[in-house]
């Protein structure tokens, strides 16, 4: 009878969207205005940054069963939101996400996917994993159609989508099922995985790839610090996100954060804030010269604030965390050629004999094409040595893997060296991606 009083009321209560240029003079500005539910702020959220729009500034309210938020967003290029036809599609897009009422508990921010097979992996992350995962794949001829990989705190988790080669669709066979996950536990697992691997398969269903990362890596513990002997930890490089937590008269705890600004930013938090059963009261965000700061007044879905201290640490941890997984590290390379099977089992498998070790990737194919972005360092997560990349591009060809941003990579040396990773990069330096052979075999 709740369920049903409360979709009467929504029915009776539409969300209203309100998207205007003139309010501001840098930034479109988004107002939505519906009957409050948990998970609707990130629903709103999840509909803006799957539009690749950027959040520049947010206030946030909940109270009283209302909610009513306004958002200043700007596109890729920091402009306005001025094409009609874009506009009308994000007020629709809102207004159906924040009108939805689902039945399935605990499923917030996920969307169906009838096309794929989706692969969800967690494992102890080390050099060369995803090579390793790609070469099985590729050995049971199943087309990567589209992956993200994550990797946090000797953490790894992936999310990927596969065809059936044969058929271009789902696999669904039970037992071809059953060997793929044995033998992708069996790469996870390694030699020494303090913690239990994980594979989970599916069928066609529900899924957001993003959503279910931080789902994944949250459930993996991944804010748990780690320290590795000869491995560069991520705060050595940069500085970490300040995360503050304080109690006002039993009613709200307060979070504050402070970090370096970057796309999707404000999403990944409130993923993690949803996930752990906060609920976003009121909140502000603002971002500017490359900073981000952000604000938000929370409580358990049970009405309460965070009372112990065990909880507090726990908090501050996993917003890091959320804030971390996807920050840039590492030099980005952008691979756009023609798809075939087993492209990524080749690709990765060059990375990892030339000494490179993969932090992220965002894997994606459409109309024949793969359009694959990775962010790589060495094996102790410094940057990579200029011949190496040069080397790897001359392999794969310079027209298919391009340096994105150049000022990631090593110094150039004063002199030659002879260290391990530019042995590597010397024994490829005569052979071409044309000609590359394979241990495995894929016909």
């Amino acid at each position: 009878m709740d369920d049903e009083y409360a979709k009467l009321i929504r029915r009776v209560n539409q969300p209203r969207v309100a998207i205007d240029n003139s309010a501001c003079e840098d930034a479109t500005v988004i107002q939505v205005d519906c009957v409050n539910k948990h998970g609707i702020l990130l629903e709103v959220v999840q509909v803006l940054t799957d539009m690749n729009l950027t959040i520049t500034k947010a206030y946030i309210s909940s109270d009283g069963g209302w909610f009513m938020d306004v958002f200043n967003v700007v596109d890729n290029d920091g402009n306005k939101i001025r094409d009609k036809q874009v506009v009308d599609y994000i007020r629709r897009r809102i207004e159906t996400s924040a009108g939805f009422v689902s039945s399935l508990r605990g499923s917030v921010g996920v969307v169906p996917s009838e096309e794929h097979t989706s692969i969800e992996l967690a494992g102890t992350d080390r050099p060369g994993l995803l090579s390793e995962v790609c070469a099985v794949l590729a050995d049971l001829r199943c087309n990567v159609v589209n992956a993200e990989i994550w990797t946090h705190n000797a953490r790894a988790a992936a999310v990927v989508n596969v065809t059936d080669d044969s058929t271009g669709c789902a696999i669904t066979d039970p037992k071809r099922l059953s060997t793929t996950k044995k033998l992708l536990c069996n790469v996870l697992k390694g030699n020494d995985d303090l913690k239990t691997a994980k594979t989970t398969l599916s069928a066609p269903g529900f899924m957001h790839r993003e959503r279910r990362l931080h789902q994944i890596m949250l459930a993996d513990r991944d804010y748990e610090r780690v320290e590795r002997a000869g491995v560069r930890t991520a705060e050595e490089g940069s500085s970490r996100p300040q995360v503050n937590l304080l109690n006002i008269e039993k009613d709200y705890t307060v979070i504050t954060m402070r970090s370096k600004d970057r796309p999707k930013l404000l999403f990944d938090i409130i993923c993690t804030l949803t996930d752990m059963q906060y609920v976003v009261f009121h909140g502000m965000v603002n971002t500017g010269r490359m900073e981000a700061y952000q604000e938000f007044y929370i409580r358990h879905v049970d009405g309460l604030p965070i009372s112990s201290e065990a909880e507090r640490v726990r908090v501050i941890q996993c917003l890091e965390a959320a804030i971390e997984r996807r920050a840039s590290e590492g030099l980005e390379l952008e691979l756009c050629t023609e798809d075939r099977l087993g492209l990524l089992s080749d690709i990765t498998r060059i990375f990892r004999e030339n000494g490179l070790c993969i932090k992220r990737a965002l894997i994606s194919t459409k109309g024949g094409k793969a359009n694959d972005t990775f962010y790589v360092t060495d094996v102790t997560g410094n940057p990579v040595d200029p011949k190496i990349i040069d080397s790897i591009c001359r392999q794969i060809g310079r027209n298919a893997l391009q340096v994105k941003d150049s000022t990631t990579l090593a110094p150039e040396p004063p002199h030659q060296e002879t260290t391990i990773g530019y042995l590597f990069g010397n024994l490829f330096k005569a052979r071409t991606f044309q000609n590359f052979k394979l241990i495995r075999s894929y016909s």
